[in-house]
C-alpha cells in the first residue's frame, strides 16, 4: 500500500506541473508618465478597454502582470481613451484598421 500512495503522489505531482508549466506569468509595462489612466486589452481579453486597468509607478511607467497560456497574441494600449501601441514592442502586425497591433509570443 505505501507504494501504492507514492505512485499517487508522484502522477499529482507532474499532472500539477503539466498544468501550471503551459501558462507562463507575464508583466507588460507601458512608459506614459502623463496619462491618467491606462488599460491593455487584447486577444486575451475580448478587447476589453475597460477589465485589464494597469497600475502607474513613480517612474510613470504602467504595469500589470497577468497570466497567459502558451500561444500568440495580439494586444493594444488603451490610453486616456484612445488606442496606443507599445513604442518598444519587438513585433508588430498591421491590423484591419490600418494601424498595428503589438504581438507577444508565449513560449
Amino acid at each position: 500500500m505505501p507504494t501504492l500512495e507514492a505512485v499517487k503522489r508522484m502522477k499529482e505531482s507532474i499532472n500539477k506541473y503539466k498544468k501550471t508549466s503551459t501558462v507562463h506569468e507575464l508583466e507588460f509595462t507601458l512608459y506614459a508618465p502623463d496619462a491618467n489612466k491606462v488599460c491593455i486589452a487584447g486577444q486575451f481579453n475580448d478587447w476589453d478597454t475597460k477589465s485589464m486597468p494597469m497600475k502607474k509607478s513613480k517612474d510613470g511607467s504602467w504595469r500589470i502582470k497577468m497570466k497567459l497560456p502558451l500561444g500568440k497574441y495580439e494586444y493594444k494600449y488603451f490610453v486616456d481613451g484612445a488606442w496606443a501601441q507599445d513604442i518598444a514592442g519587438a513585433e508588430m502586425i498591421p491590423n484591419p484598421f490600418g494601424t498595428s497591433n503589438c504581438v507577444i509570443n508565449v513560449q
